[in-house]
């Protein structure tokens, strides 16, 4: 499918979606989350797609916030609806996506940037990544889950912290914030984030979705994550994927998952 302002590139079983909007530094407006979304929604169902990896354009950003022009005369009821619009599309259906995410952080992550990296299941950074929210100076606040997302990652003071002064953190920062996983050089930035979903495609990606499922239900309101826990963990039982891990084991042979 052909699309504006994303690019996608699927090869050995990882698609590459990458957020092109140079002239706006990968600034996400509707058009471009409406594209996130179709893109992310064939690969759901595309039996060639194991791991998805989020990145920007150039060498300057991964998205340097939303696209400010498109909702500057918003009224509030507007204002609502885009954020509604927008977490429903593409942020909560990044966080809740069956098979893995991970954010490759170019660049600027800054506003909706960061939020869409921190709805991946794990973020790696270049070393010239910078991240903050700084929606608060412009008299707005993060919504599309920053609010959220921000203080299950770093901690409530500190997400207090880089949302109430707008500032940004860099790539060592975030490391320590435990904001990113990994922070590498530029160059080598999608090189690693392809070997670490090369180490995940070895497992079961039945079971890796099922850990999505369950690790997430504990960051659900009204939710008991142990019960989600114990119900995955015996469906996984069931599951073909279960018979040839086990059955390669106790054979002493790698195994070869149907992804069934």
């Amino acid at each position: 499918m052909s699309y504006q302002n994303i690019s996608e590139h699927i090869e050995d079983h990882i698609l590459t979606l990458k957020i092109d909007r140079p002239k706006k530094l990968n600034a996400l407006n509707r058009e471009t989350i409406q594209e996130l979304h179709e893109a992310l929604k064939s690969a759901k169902h595309d039996d060639e797609v194991k791991v998805v990896i989020l990145t920007g354009g150039g060498e300057k950003a991964f998205v340097a916030g939303a696209d400010i022009s498109e909702f500057a005369d918003y009224s509030p009821k507007e204002g609502k609806r885009l954020s509604a619009d927008g977490q429903e599309k593409l942020f909560n259906y990044v966080a809740n996506f069956p098979k893995p995410v991970i954010a490759a952080i170019n660049g600027f992550a800054l506003g909706g940037g960061l939020e869409l990296a921190m709805a991946a299941h794990f973020r790696i950074a270049s070393e010239n990544a910078k991240m903050g929210l700084p929606e608060v100076s412009l008299g707005v606040i993060p919504g599309y889950g920053g609010t959220q997302r921000l203080p299950q990652l770093v901690g409530k003071g500190r997400a207090m912290e880089m949302i109430m002064t707008a500032g940004m953190i860099d790539a060592q920062q975030a490391l320590q914030y435990n904001l990113v996983n990994h922070v590498v050089s530029q160059e080598d930035l999608l090189d690693f984030a392809e070997e670490l979903a090369g180490k995940i495609m070895k497992n079961s990606l039945v079971a890796v979705s099922a850990a999505i499922r369950a690790v997430n239900a504990n960051y659900e309101d009204g939710v008991n994550g142990f019960e989600v826990e114990v119900n995955e963990f015996g469906h996984s039982f069931g599951t073909d994927d279960f018979k040839e891990g086990t059955s390669a084991f106790l054979n002493k042979r790698k195994a070869d998952f149907p992804g069934k």
